[in-house]
């Protein structure tokens, strides 16, 4: 048997604090051009919390819309709005958080009645 050996890995990174939360910020390296990110935050942010109620919904731990709106304090109606974007297709959810959505999609217009048809979305959204 042969004695074990430990491996050592070096990641040069700093942790930049901000308000509420902290980031892990890469360095530059010579060569490699940054890659910046076109996400909206808005739209990532409301798809997150969008998919998060949707999630409790499915555990059980609220029994309604209702319920989950008081819990959170948030209205009811924006609620059951905001759940809406849970059913947006996937190549559209992707490309929100890739930052590859048509130019006009921004969240006002999520936010409005879409068809559950995720071919009706693509046509719908790509002509906005």
């Amino acid at each position: 048997m042969s004695a074990a050996t430990s491996i050592t890995v070096r990641v040069p990174l700093s942790i930049r604090r901000r308000p509420g939360r902290k980031t892990v910020v890469m360095p530059v390296q010579e060569g490699v051009p940054a890659v910046a990110t076109r996400a909206d935050p808005a739209l990532v942010k409301a798809l997150a919390r969008a998919f998060r109620y949707q999630r409790l919904l499915d555990e059980g731990r609220y029994a309604s819309i209702s319920e989950m709106a008081a819990a959170e304090r948030i209205e009811r109606g924006f609620l059951g709005t905001l759940l809406r974007l849970t059913l947006l297709a996937p190549e559209i959810v992707e490309a929100i958080l890739d930052g590859w959505q048509a130019e006009g999609m921004t969240l006002p217009g999520l936010m409005e009645p879409l068809s559950v048809a995720w071919d009706k979305q693509h046509t719908a959204l790509v002509r906005q």
